[in-house]
């Protein structure tokens, strides 16, 4: 039997579209089970055993009908049985069209139930505490009565060469080893995911204050005058704490660096799913516009917590729509006081970093 998965966009999608690689994988042993996806996240799948090929979209893929078509062709040529899309957009509807699986499953979606055999509802309100982004993947294999329990957590795996790398860095960066380690999702993936730089600095502080811990910054080099930017609105005292200079290289090195860490707060995006996969408990502080059902994966009030400035200030979302609240984003950020979630932030340390408050 041969699958495809299709997931393109970010990092955080196609680690959480992971997941039905894994139970197709549990589900059908001997299947070819391939993943398509673009380019830049594939370092999220590396080591995962559930995926036989990833197949790349790449820009030209994007800005070329001819390359979309040729890319389509490829995918008909190797006669799947099964393909599954969980993106269903336009450049994932070609792809699909041009397939000729035998079956076809994806979202029910007007106007285009007609290119799948089997179209599952999109539900607009999460079940349970799997969040919405979880359980929408997982609603995809419905149609195949899979005779297995679905394991709804998406995985990373970090080789052992990775984790001695980690260990080595902290070693050569100093980083304590009697205290825990925090690592701060500092920036979003575009400034309107992004927490203001000054109220995150406040947030660090919380950190310092509650805890006797080391602090990691997640950010890429071309980010410093951010990353700067708050650690210089940190006290002195949370100063000592931080680590700033300690990165990883890339992704791959990123994740060893998490695999290391305690728990970790900050903005919602890739480095909080990566985090999650890797077991680690999170504190997510979620963009106006971003839907909290939807992200808030795990929710369970202790090992993950997550606030949104609509669980404070509900006034502000009256009568406006996702278009709206996208554009009023940095201003409604502005609104979105830490001292708000501060007593949030002191519990979720006390109840993930016990043995090591102060």
């Amino acid at each position: 039997m041969k699958i495809l998965v299709i997931q393109q966009k970010m990092i955080g999608d196609v680690l959480i579209s992971s997941i039905i690689c894994n139970n197709l994988r549990t589900a059908y042993p001997d299947a070819q089970i391939d993943y398509l996806v673009y380019a830049s996240t594939t370092p999220v799948l590396e080591g995962n055993t559930s995926i036989d090929n990833i197949i790349l979209f790449e820009e030209k893929h994007r800005k070329s009908k001819k390359e979309l078509l040729n890319l389509g062709l490829q995918i008909r040529k190797e006669k799947y049985d099964l393909l599954i899309d969980a993106y269903s957009k336009l450049e994932s509807w070609i792809l699909v069209l041009l397939s000729n699986a035998k079956q076809k499953i994806s979202y029910k979606k007007p106007g285009r139930s007609f290119l799948y055999t089997d179209n599952v509802p999109f539900e607009p309100f999460p079940k349970t505490n799997l969040g919405l982004a979880i359980e929408r993947r997982l609603s995809l294999l419905e149609p195949l009565d899979l005779k297995i329990k679905t394991d709804p957590i998406p995985k990373l795996f970090v080789s052992e060469k990775e984790n001695q790398e980690a260990i080595a860095l902290f070693e050569k960066h100093n980083v304590r080893k009697d205290r825990k380690t925090v690592m701060i999702s500092l920036l979003g993936s575009e400034k309107l995911k992004t927490y203001p730089l000054e109220f995150m600095a406040k947030v660090v502080d919380y950190v310092a204050d509650n805890a006797n811990v080391n602090i990691l910054f997640n950010y890429f080099p071309k980010q410093i005058q951010e990353a700067k930017a708050v650690f210089d609105a940190c006290k002195p005292s949370t100063q000592e704490k931080i680590y700033f200079d300690l990165l990883g290289g890339d992704l791959r090195s990123f994740i060893g660096l998490v695999n290391q860490c305690d728990i970790i707060i900050g903005n919602d995006g890739g480095a909080i799913n990566m985090a999650k996969a890797l077991e680690k408990p999170s504190f997510i502080i979620f963009s106006p516009w971003i839907e909290k059902k939807i992200w808030a994966t795990f929710e369970d009030g202790i090992h993950h917590l997550s606030v949104h400035l609509k669980d404070y200030r509900p006034d502000l979302f009256e009568q406006k729509t996702e278009k709206i609240l996208k554009k009023e984003s940095l201003s409604l950020y502005e609104e979105f006081k830490p001292d708000f979630f501060k007593d949030k932030i002191e519990l979720f340390l006390k109840q993930n970093l016990s043995s090591s408050a102060e």
